[in-house]
């Protein structure tokens, strides 16, 4: 079993890394006592698999004192669990500016106590457990989709890869919210007005043959397939994934047909590759 610790400075972006890790298939708890540690780890394996992989959120609260949760650190891998620490930062200035953005109290803040006193009080109590970090992560100028990219790089880079998720649809049933690009295909051949083909799809082979038989569609797909080999390198790069919309009328022929194309085309360019076609509900 695994188990993320969580941690580092308030502010810093704690809650967000574990909204990202539970997209990971992590268990997460919120500000679990160290001194708890132990029995919980117990009660996670107790369940025989059902718990492969927990991150636990630990601010100074938790935390309690470093010799506690090291004491509750060497029992979990007493326990014969994996155990990393991810820990999370921003420079003084920044957390200064989020806490003036949120007006939310510091967890070490006391009356008459400057943020920037509570602050530079945490990152001292906090310096042995950085120390022994697995993982530092710097957040000053990290977007989440950035955030999101760091981690899957340090937790688990085996399965990090970009996603490109390839989407027919018709124009008639309006614009699909989640694409990110939308390209037009109905300036090629519509095989709605073949009565042969009207009731096919651009699943069917009879119809990919008849949008493709005239040369524009070919050379539509290897434009886009250039322009996204171009592209892909540029998303990755502060992303995990891109939604490509390719529309016609009805999305039944023409898109179809293009979508299943398109998504061949870039196999060799990206390792996860999704056709979806909402008109067809497939």
């Amino acid at each position: 079993m695994e188990f993320l610790v969580i941690t580092g400075l308030s502010g810093a972006g704690k809650t967000r890394a574990a909204d990202i890790c539970e997209d990971l298939g992590y268990y997460c708890v919120d500000n679990l006592p160290a001194a708890l540690l132990g029995r919980f780890a117990a009660l996670c394996l107790a369940t025989r698999g059902r718990y492969e992989r927990v991150a636990l959120v630990m601010d100074v609260r938790s935390v309690g004192s470093y010799e506690e949760l090291d004491a509750a650190l060497a029992e979990l891998t007493g326990l014969d669990c994996q155990v990393r620490i991810l820990y999370l930062e921003a420079e003084v200035s920044t957390l200064l500016r989020r806490y003036k953005e949120s007006r939310r109290p510091h967890p070490l803040g006391k009356r008459g106590q400057s943020i920037r006193q509570a602050v530079e009080q945490e990152i001292a109590f906090l310096a042995p457990l950085r120390a022994r970090a697995d993982f530092v992560i710097p957040t000053d100028e990290a977007s989440l989709n950035r955030l999101r990219a760091r981690i899957c790089e340090c937790l688990h880079p085996e399965e990090r890869g970009f996603s490109l998720n390839i989407l027919s649809f018709g124009y008639k049933m309006g614009l699909p919210p989640e694409a990110d690009l939308v390209f037009d295909v109905r300036c090629l051949p519509n095989p709605y007005y073949e009565p042969d083909l009207q009731n096919l799809t651009g699943l069917d082979a009879p119809v990919a043959d008849y949008v493709f038989r005239n040369g524009n569609a070919q050379a539509l797909l290897t434009r886009l397939t250039e322009l996204l080999g171009f592209l892909l390198p540029l998303y990755a790069a502060d992303r995990q994934e891109l939604t490509v919309a390719i529309g016609c009328t009805g999305g039944h022929h023409r898109s179809v047909a293009m979508a299943q194309a398109l998504a061949q085309a870039m196999e060799d360019s990206c390792r996860l590759v999704t056709v979806t076609h909402r008109e067809l509900g497939t």
